[in-house]
């Protein structure tokens, strides 16, 4: 077994990023916000729920749009205990 793989930071975060970086350039192109928002709600939910249980009323998705950039807020309380019934 080795101990390093299994500490070593996963290498999913810069991909993420990369796709993130591809919807949000997307999104600037289209007119559709509420479409684009809820996609990435649910895919990010779901990356979430992999590895705690969260609940799925108390999260806040809000994408503003400003002259230059886009701002994605993401509101989601996890009680304290979540991490331990995932574990």
């Amino acid at each position: 077994m080795n101990f390093r793989r299994f500490f070593a930071r996963s290498q999913s975060a810069p991909a993420a990023r990369e796709r993130l970086k591809v919807l949000l350039a997307h999104e600037r192109a289209s007119v559709g916000d509420s479409d684009l928002v809820a996609k990435l709600r649910d895919e990010i939910l779901r990356a979430i729920s992999k590895h705690m249980q969260i609940d799925y009323d108390k999260v806040s998705v809000k994408m503003e749009r400003g002259p230059q950039v886009s701002i994605l807020a993401v509101d989601i309380e996890i009680p304290f205990d979540a991490v331990r019934r995932a574990a």
